[in-house]
């Protein structure tokens, strides 16, 4: 039996059953264009509306150093992380070989400036330090940080500087020139037994190439 027949049966005046079948197909109608319409990708499980208001994440950091390299005065040295000390001071590596990095800072490779120590000097056992040669470096002499990631970054000596020990060093620490620094800090000068302490600081200043 047809629709428009099993409405009649039912005892249906003509033109109400006429009113049915125009509201019903127009109920089909906008069903039928509703599924139609062609809509907009949600890949990756995002609405539209969720894609369009995602902003751009920030760039992953660079890995954390994992070794130093100065070919120039035979270092090939761990890097081992340090904070504050309890004077507010940047802390120095346990084992004279290795050096030290100021994980409060940026990450070598980063923009800004990566702080990286190193002992000088002769132990009472005799053994020396990573980076009593540290004043040998000159401009233009070439070092890298190889990271916890395997990653190898480059960079090249801009100058170097000696610091009073209560000297303002605050530029050693930070920069804002939009560009990524490495700087390298030790002792230097005359041993002072009474501080226990050498009468200077000396940083080399590196920039990535």
């Amino acid at each position: 039996m047809s629709f428009v027949k099993s409405m009649r049966s039912k005892g249906l005046p003509g033109r109400t059953l006429l009113l049915i079948i125009v509201l019903t197909g127009s109920v089909l109608s906008l069903a039928l264009l509703f599924y139609f319409i062609p809509k907009k990708s949600t890949q990756n499980g995002l609405s539209p509306l969720a894609t369009n208001t995602i902003t751009a994440l920030p760039a992953p950091r660079v890995g954390k150093p994992a070794r130093l390299k100065i070919p120039g005065i035979s270092v090939d040295s761990a890097v081992e992380y340090v904070g504050l000390t309890a004077d507010g001071a940047m802390d120095v590596p346990k084992d004279p070989d290795n050096v030290a990095w100021l994980e409060l800072g940026r990450r070598p490779g980063e923009n800004g400036s990566a702080v990286i120590a190193g002992h000088y000097g002769t132990w009472k056992n005799g053994k020396g330090s990573v980076f009593d040669n540290l004043h040998k470096l000159s401009e233009g002499d070439k070092l890298s940080i190889e990271d916890d990631k395997g990653t190898v970054i480059s960079f090249a000596v801009r100058e170097s500087r000696k610091y009073d020990p209560e000297a303002d060093a605050s530029d050693v620490f930070s920069s804002d020139d939009g560009r990524s620094h490495l700087n390298l800090i030790t002792c230097e000068g005359v041993w002072n037994e009474d501080l226990q302490s050498y009468s200077s600081r000396l940083v080399v200043f590196a920039d990535k190439e």
